[in-house]
């Protein structure tokens, strides 16, 4: 049986609780994908839009992982792209720049085709608690402007702040109404449901045990079989196929959230006005935002190491409370958490293994976006149109040695570095 949706603010407030069956006996496909997150939801409709016809497996229920878990902030861009200015030259900047917000155009677009409730609500901003942060967020709204996104980025002072979040705890902002934030759980849900109305066949409760590679590769499920004339790998950090192509690459990370009861209009309104989703710019950094019913939801220091704490609430609470200690008297009604996957070099790993399998995965934290974007790339590619997939597939990427425990433990100490940068 899968396992159920973890006991997160999410799953207490998605619209309706997904019933897909488990594969039995063999079937047969033109693309069959592996994982019911975002990576896979995504690329399933993209293609079933295009008129393929595919097949999705998951081994516990739509959103299981971090797709159903996640922040729920829609922000623009993704990992790596230092990396891969550096190893293809200035000559992609214009295309990682339209790639960068392709997975909100794809995401607003879905919202409004399919009508899905998920609570979408523009406005974005980060924080800066270093000086040199502050330096970052001028050069950033250079950028910005002269790549035309003009009113709907905005420079916050230090002295403006308070008003429009609440707290002294930073030195500057940079608001961005391009980006945003929305329930990734009932996104998900209804992604799947429109997927499955364009005959996407999905099957929950389906643990894929093997692929068989080859002109036909064909998926081994613990139930049954698909064979397929492509394949999309989408498990992200849950999965363990095919280590002798994945291992060393990916890792698991921890990221922990907890919600807190419900605030007044009041609180509401002294703490975030404008309803805004917001990010530090530390490498290991806290995020907050309001729930659509005004719980306070926040989230962050990732554990790199694999170790899960032994409470939540206990971890993250003090840190919610520095920032707002007004929040003190209020319940904490949610605690959760889950994995991420974690690529060495930021690089997503959306690339082409063989002829004819595919991967989406490795995000670092960028997934409701990025995980959309891949779905589109992996689409065209499959389609014969290879412009963007080729801008990934051409990465070198760093594989870590000796297993996924010890790349674990070297990851984690990588980031003991960048956090010690955060605190000089």
């Amino acid at each position: 049986m899968p396992e159920p949706h973890t006991n997160s603010y999410y799953a207490a407030t998605a619209h309706v609780e997904t019933n897909y069956p488990q594969l039995s006996g063999s079937e047969r496909c033109d693309v069959a994908i592996i994982g019911g997150g975002f990576s896979g939801v995504a690329t399933a409709l993209s293609l079933a839009e295009r008129g393929y016809d595919v097949i999705l497996m998951e081994q516990h229920k739509i959103a299981w992982g971090a797709s159903g878990r996640n922040g729920g902030q829609l922000i623009n861009g993704f990992g790596g792209t230092k990396r891969i200015r550096h190893q293809l030259g200035e000559s992609v900047e214009d295309l990682i720049w339209e790639m960068g917000w392709q997975g909100h155009q794809i995401i607003e677009a879905r919202i409004e085709k399919y009508a899905i409730q998920c609570d979408y609500k523009p406005g974005y901003m980060e924080v800066a608690l270093r000086p040199r942060q502050v330096r970052e967020l001028e050069e950033d709204i250079e950028y910005y402007q002269r790549r035309g996104l003009g009113d709907d980025v905005h420079l916050i002072s230090k002295t403006e702040l308070p008003d429009i979040i609440g707290t002294d705890t930073y030195l500057g902002g940079l608001i961005n109404n391009k980006n945003g934030h929305l329930h990734p759980l009932n996104l998900c849900i209804g992604e799947a449901r429109a997927a499955a109305g364009l005959g996407v066949r999905i099957f929950e409760g389906t643990k894929v045990l093997d692929i068989h590679y080859g002109e036909k590769p064909v998926v081994s499920t613990a139930t049954g079989n698909v064979e397929a004339n492509t394949v999309v790998i989408a498990g992200n950090a849950y999965h363990h196929l095919d280590p002798k192509r994945f291992s060393g690459l990916i890792f698991p990370a921890g990221s922990y959230l907890i919600a807190t009861e419900p605030l007044t209009e009041a609180e509401v309104q002294a703490l975030n006005p404008l309803d805004l989703a917001v990010a530090d710019l530390n490498n290991v950094l806290d995020y907050f935002r309001l729930s659509a019913d005004k719980r306070m939801i926040f989230g962050g220091r990732c554990n790199y190491s694999g170790r899960v704490p032994k409470n939540i609430k206990d971890t993250l609470l003090p840190r919610l409370l520095k920032i707002y200690p007004q929040l003190a008297a209020k319940s904490i009604d949610y605690q959760w958490g889950g994995n991420i996957g974690i690529v060495i070099n930021r690089v997503p790993l959306i690339r082409r293994w063989d002829k004819n399998v595919f991967s989406a995965m490795g995000y670092s934290g960028h997934g409701l976006n990025v995980a959309h974007l891949a779905g589109d790339i992996l689409a065209d590619a499959i389609a014969g149109s290879f412009e963007r997939l080729d801008v990934f597939d051409r990465i070198e990427h760093i594989r870590i040695p000796f297993g996924r425990w010890f790349g674990n433990q070297i990851v984690a100490l990588g980031m003991l570095y960048y956090r010690m940068k955060d605190l000089l």
